[in-house]
This record gives C-alpha cells, sequence and structure tokens, in this order.
C-alpha cells in the first residue's frame, strides 16, 4: 500500500493523504451528497396499489418490467463501484464520495425490493422479477451490455499502461452515460410518464429521489473524466471517441429492445418510437457532455421529462423537500440534460 504522492488520478497505488487536497472538487461533491439523505420508509406506496389494480394489462405488463429492472440494475452499479471504481481512482477524496455513493445505491436496492413486494404480492412473480436477467430477455440483453463493456476491467489489479486506462475509461464512460444516464433515464420516463397521467404517486416520489442521487452520481463520474482528460489528454483520441459513439449506439439499442417489451403496441403518449427519440436524445447529450460530436439529432418528445428536469432539480437545491433530513442549499442550473 503506497502513501506516496502520485502525480495523476489514475497512477497505481492506493493515496492516504487528504491534506494538502489535490481535488477538493470532490470532496465537497461527498459533502453535498451527504446533505441529500432520504431514507426508503419515508415512501408512501399504499395509493399505488389501487392504481394498480385499475391499469389495463398492457399498463400492468410495463410496470412488471419496470421494477425487474430496476431489482437488478443498480445492483449491477454497486457492484461495479466496488470492484472497479474504488480500486482505480486514486484519490481519497474521490473514495470518500464513492463510499458516500455505495450506501445511496444500496438504499436505491432496498427502494425496489420494497417496490416488488408492494406491486408483486404473489412470491412466484416476485422470485421470476429478481431473477429478471436470467428470465427476461431484454432485460438480460441490457445486463450483457453492461458486463461486456465494465467486466473487463476487474480482472486489473493496476492501470499500468495507456491500454488499461483507456479500459478503465470505457467502464467508467458505460457507467456514467450508459447504465446511469440512459438506461435509468429510460426508466424514469415511464415512471413520470404514469405520474403525469395523476397514477403511482408513491413510485414517483422514491423515484424523484433516486432521480437526484444518480445526477449527482452521473455529474462526479464525469468529473472525474474532466479530470482524466486535464491529466492525461492523450487517451482521449479518435479510436476512444468512436468507441463511446459505437457504445452509446449499442446502448440506445439494448435499451430500445427494452421499450418494445414494456410497450408492445403502444400506449396513450408512450410508444417505442417516442421512447426511440427520448433515448436518441439523451444519447447525444451524454455525448456533448463527454466533448464528443452528438450523432442523432433528436428532440425530447416528454414534454413531462423536461418539466421533471426544471421543477424536481429546482425544488431539491433551492429549498428543503419536505421529505428530506436535511436541506441542500445552493443553485441549479436550468440548462442541466435530462
Amino acid at each position: 500500500m503506497s502513501t506516496t504522492r502520485n502525480q495523476n488520478l489514475l497512477d497505481p497505488g492506493f493515496e492516504l493523504t487528504l491534506r494538502p487536497m489535490r481535488y477538493p472538487d470532490f470532496y465537497e461533491r461527498y459533502r453535498d451528497a451527504i446533505k441529500n439523505t432520504w431514507t426508503v420508509e419515508e415512501v408512501d406506496l399504499h395509493s399505488d396499489v389501487s392504481d394498480l389494480a385499475k391499469m389495463t394489462p398492457a399498463e400492468q405488463h410495463l410496470i412488471g418490467r419496470l421494477v425487474a429492472f430496476f431489482a437488478t440494475g443498480d445492483s449491477i452499479v454497486a457492484n461495479n463501484l466496488v470492484l472497479t471504481l474504488y480500486k482505480h481512482i486514486n484519490s481519497p477524496e474521490a473514495r470518500l464520495y464513492l463510499s458516500r455513493q455505495l450506501f445511496e445505491e444500496a438504499v436505491h436496492v432496498q427502494f425496489y425490493l420494497t417496490l416488488l413486494d408492494t406491486y408483486l404480492p404473489d412470491p412466484e412473480d416476485r422470485a421470476a422479477a429478481f431473477d429478471a436477467v436470467e428470465n427476461i430477455p431484454s432485460i438480460r440483453e441490457k445486463a450483457g451490455f453492461c458486463f461486456k463493456w465494465i467486466n473487463e476491467v476487474e480482472k486489473l489489479d493496476r492501470l499500468e499502461t495507456k491500454a488499461d486506462r483507456r479500459r478503465f475509461l470505457l467502464n467508467l464512460i458505460c457507467f456514467a452515460a450508459c447504465i446511469e444516464g440512459l438506461f435509468f433515464y429510460g426508466a424514469f420516463a415511464y415512471v413520470y410518464w404514469f405520474r403525469s397521467r395523476g397514477l403511482l404517486h408513491g413510485l414517483a416520489t422514491g423515484t424523484n429521489w433516486v432521480f437526484r442521487d444518480e445526477t449527482m452520481h452521473m455529474s462526479f463520474a464525469f468529473d472525474v473524466v474532466d479530470t482524466v482528460r486535464k491529466e492525461e489528454p492523450e487517451l482521449f483520441d479518435d479510436e476512444l471517441r468512436q468507441q463511446v459513439t459505437d457504445m452509446l449506439r449499442e446502448a440506445v439499442e439494448a435499451e430500445l429492445q427494452f421499450a418494445r417489451d414494456l410497450c408492445g403496441d403502444g400506449l396513450p403518449g408512450m410508444n417505442t418510437e417516442s421512447m426511440r427519440q427520448y433515448l436518441e436524445c439523451v444519447a447525444d447529450q451524454r455525448l456533448s457532455r463527454l466533448g464528443f460530436a452528438p450523432v442523432y439529432g433528436s428532440e425530447n418528445p416528454f414534454s413531462f421529462m423536461e418539466l421533471q428536469g426544471v421543477q424536481e432539480l429546482t425544488n431539491f437545491f433551492e429549498r428543503r423537500p419536505s421529505a428530506y433530513q436535511v436541506a441542500v442549499e445552493g443553485t441549479v442550473d436550468l440548462d442541466e440534460d435530462f
């Protein structure tokens, strides 16, 4: 275990020294995350049960698939945090944030566990949902995409070469832009579509808080990418740009397979084509944030997602939400991408 000062964020070793602080912005993100605390017990799902009973079979199918994805998605994220990101981001300030993020992912897993227990009273239905990666093809495809891009780095003990660091960057970008920044944002759109119709307010309330957490997780990961770009600009060449672009395209297609499964022939205000436009819009935003050229040129078809982005984050940063334990002070950038 090394206690020497490393030059770059991805240099091998295990930096322990917090003073003088090399990456104070990461430490501030940790402090902000501590202020943003919520518990699953604060989410009231009672009214959701009566809403579910009134839904059509197609709507019930969508919800069943959605909570099945939720049950596995954050577990994949948490495993990658522990097995890869914590090991290779060599900054004690960043590791403080990652430790906090792991706690938040555990809260999300508990929330989705509670959703499944509430929405799927039949034990066999719940067991099938928890085993979604094995028995639901559209979810298995998304999991396969995740493992393709993130698992390889688990074998690396140290990022010794440029190739190693490129592999790590692809893991981190997949984690931020595709899993948290596309798959979960697609899932959020279904939730807020129901809310726009006056349904599933308990699910929407919990999702508001998950949405805030995930936005902060994604922003932190992009800050790490920015730091590596500043310290090792040679890693960000045409090859990496093409790999990231191909990754986002692949993620959009995997999420579209999921949309076809959820939407079937289409529901009022929600269908595969509108979800395609939304996913393409989000993918372009992620590429732009990474400094790469967008590829789709699609616009967001969901007005309720634009409202969500402005309304919920404004509430979060400018006043204390009633169900949060600690206020978060500051301002919100209304140009944030959603």
